[in-house]
C-alpha cells in the first residue's frame, strides 16, 4: 500500500479535487453549509499531499521526480505520463495554496453553491494538470479542461457584464488553442510519440523536411503557434484585452485563481515547452517577445493608473507585473543560445526572477483581488470615487490592504521586490535599453498602488458609509493570513524557494 501511494503521489494530487467534486455533487444542494466545508476541506488534501511530495523532492537531481507513466491512447503514441521539476512544483505549491483560500472567501456564494464548489475544484484538476503533464496530448487536454469551469464561474456568478466578459475569455482562450492543438499534432505525428521528454531530445535536432517543407519553416511556423496561444493566457499586450473584463465580471473567488494561477499557465507554457522545444526559434525572436513584455509593463501600468473601478485597477496590474515575467523568460531565451557564460549566468538569474515573480505575483495579485471583494461586498461599488476615509471605519482591513499593496509595489522585504530585482538584474546585461524602459513602469506602479491606497483609505469620510459595517470578517482574514506570511518569508528569505527553482533552470538553459 506505501508503495502504492508512493508511485502514485501525483496522480492523488491531481485527482482528489475532482473526489471532492464528486463528493459534494453526492450531497443534497439544500445544505449549503455542508456543501462549502466538504468542499473546502476536500480542497485542503491537495495541499497537504503537495506539502508531502515537495519534501520528497531533491532539487539537486536532474531530470523529473515522482515520475508516472501507464499507456493511454496506445494508437497515437499518447501516454498518462506525469512528474515535476523545480519548476512545475512550486507552480503545483502555489495552485494547491490558493484554492482552499479562494473556497473559503466564497462562502459567501449563496446561489447554486453545489454547481460553485463542483466547478472550483475541477478547475483546481485542470490547472493541476498542465503542470504535472509530460505528454503533449494530456497537456493540451488539461489546458482546455481548465477553460469550461471558469467559463462557467464567471458567466454564472459574475457581476451585470458576465455574459460578454466569459464568452470574450472563452473566444480568446479557444483561438489560441486551436494553433496550438495543430502544432501539438505536427510534434507527434512527425516524432510517432507525443513524450514531452522526447520531443525535447528530438524536435529540436530534426532535420529534413515535414509536408514537404523544410523542417525550420515548419518549426518556426509551430513556434508561433505555441507562443501566441501561451501569450494569450499569460496575457501580454495586444492579446490582454479579455483579462480587465474576465477580472471585473468574475466572482472575487474566481478571480483570485484566475491571477493567482491561470495566469501562470501561458508563462509556464514558455518554460516548459517554447524554451526547450525551439530553443534557436525562441533565442532568434527573444527581442520580440522582450518587446511584448516591456509594451505590457508600461501599458498595464499606464492603464491601471487610469482606471476608478478598483477591481480593473488590480486586474491591470497583472498585465504590468507579468511583463516583468515575460521580459526574464526573453532574457533567458536569448541567453540560452549565446556562447557568453557571464551573459547564460545573467539569463539564468533572469529565469529564476521569472518564476519567483509568478509565484510571488501570484499571491499578491490574489490578496488585492480578496480586499476588493471584501469591501465591494459590504458598499455594493468599485469605484474609487464613492469612498474615501475608510480606515477609521475598518483599521484592520486598512492595515491588511496597505500591506498587500506594498507587497505588488514591491516594496524592498517583500516578495515582489526580490522577484522583480533577480528579472531586472538578469535582464540588463541582455536587453539593457528594454530593461531601463521597463523601470519607468515600476514608477506608474507605484503611482496607481498609492492611488487605490489612498482614494479608498484616506481624505474625508464618505458619509453614507458611516452606519455600514465594512470591517473585515475574521473568515476573510483568515483566507489572507497564508498570503500575507509567505509574502513577507519570500521577501526575507526567498532561499526556500529559489533553491528549488535553480537548479532546474540551470539545467534547462545549459
Amino acid at each position: 500500500m506505501d508503495a502504492l501511494f508512493q508511485n502514485n503521489l501525483l496522480s492523488l494530487i491531481l485527482f482528489t479535487p475532482l473526489a471532492a467534486a464528486l463528493v459534494v455533487l453526492l450531497l443534497p444542494k439544500d445544505q449549503p453549509n455542508a456543501l462549502r466545508w466538504t468542499a473546502f476541506v476536500g480542497s485542503l488534501f491537495p495541499l497537504g499531499l503537495t506539502i508531502y511530495a515537495w519534501l520528497r523532492f531533491n532539487s539537486l537531481a536532474p531530470g523529473f521526480q515522482l515520475q508516472e507513466s501507464y499507456e493511454w491512447f496506445t494508437v497515437i503514441h499518447s501516454s498518462y505520463h506525469l512528474g515535476v521539476d523545480g519548476i512545475s512544483l512550486p507552480m503545483i505549491l502555489l495552485t494547491t495554496i490558493l484554492t482552499p483560500l479562494a473556497l473559503l472567501f466564497s462562502f459567501n456564494i449563496s446561489d447554486k453553491v453545489k454547481a460553485f464548489m463542483v466547478l472550483f475544484l475541477m478547475l483546481e484538476t485542470g490547472m493541476l494538470g498542465v503542470f504535472m503533464a509530460l505528454d503533449l496530448v494530456l497537456f493540451f487536454l488539461f489546458w482546455e479542461v481548465g477553460l469550461i469551469p471558469m467559463y462557467f464561474l464567471i458567466n454564472i456568478w459574475g457581476s451585470a457584464n458576465r455574459r460578454y466578459a466569459s464568452f470574450k475569455f472563452f473566444i480568446y482562450t479557444m483561438a489560441g488553442s486551436v494553433g496550438l492543438l495543430l502544432a501539438i499534432q505536427t510534434i507527434g505525428i512527425t516524432l510517432g510519440t507525443f513524450d514531452i521528454i522526447a520531443a525535447i531530445q528530438r524536435w529540436p535536432a530534426l532535420t529534413g523536411s515535414i509536408y514537404g517543407l523544410p523542417v525550420t519553416t515548419v518549426r518556426t511556423v509551430a513556434f508561433w503557434a505555441f507562443t501566441i496561444a501561451f501569450a494569450i493566457k499569460v496575457p501580454i499586450w495586444p492579446f490582454h484585452t479579455w483579462l480587465p473584463d474576465a477580472h471585473t465580471e468574475a466572482p472575487t473567488g474566481g478571480s483570485m485563481i484566475l491571477a493567482g494561477v491561470l495566469l501562470k499557465l501561458g508563462a509556464y507554457g514558455f518554460l516548459r515547452l517554447v524554451l526547450p522545444l525551439y530553443p534557436v526559434e525562441a533565442a532568434q525572436f527573444a527581442i520580440v517577445l522582450a518587446c511584448l513584455g516591456l509594451l505590457a509593463i508600461i501599458f498595464g501600468a499606464l492603464a491601471s493608473f487610469g482606471q476608478n473601478d478598483f477591481k480593473r485597477l488590480v486586474a491591470y496590474s497583472s498585465v504590468n507585473h507579468m511583463g516583468f515575467v515575460v521580459l526574464g523568460i526573453a532574457a533567458a531565451a536569448w541567453a540560452a543560445q549565446n556562447p557568453s557564460a557571464e551573459l547564460r549566468t545573467s539569463g539564468i538569474m533572469a529565469a529564476n526572477g521569472a518564476v519567483l515573480q509568478m509565484f510571488s505575483h501570484g499571491l499578491s495579485a490574489a490578496g488585492m483581488f480578496l480586499l476588493v471583494g471584501v469591501i465591494y461586498e459590504r458598499t455594493h461599488t468599485r469605484n474609487l470615487l464613492e469612498w474615501g476615509g475608510v480606515f477609521p471605519l475598518a483599521p484592520v482591513y486598512g492595515g491588511l490592504l496597505i500591506f498587500t499593496s506594498m507587497a505588488s509595489l514591491g516594496l524592498p522585504g517583500l516578495a515582489g521586490f526580490v522577484s522583480e530585482f533577480m528579472v531586472v538584474r538578469g535582464a540588463w546585461p541582455i536587453f539593457t535599453l528594454f530593461t531601463a524602459l521597463a523601470t519607468l513602469g515600476l514608477f506608474v506602479t507605484g503611482a496607481y498602488v498609492l492611488k487605490g491606497v489612498v482614494a479608498t483609505l484616506y481624505g474625508p469620510i464618505n458619509r453614507q458609509w458611516l452606519g455600514h459595517r465594512l470591517e473585515i470578517s475574521a473568515r476573510e482574514v483568515v483566507a489572507l493570513t497564508p498570503l500575507v506570511v509567505l509574502l513577507v518569508l519570500n521577501g526575507v528569505w526567498p532561499a526556500w524557494l529559489v533553491s528549488v527553482i535553480n537548479d532546474t533552470v540551470t539545467r534547462l538553459l545549459a
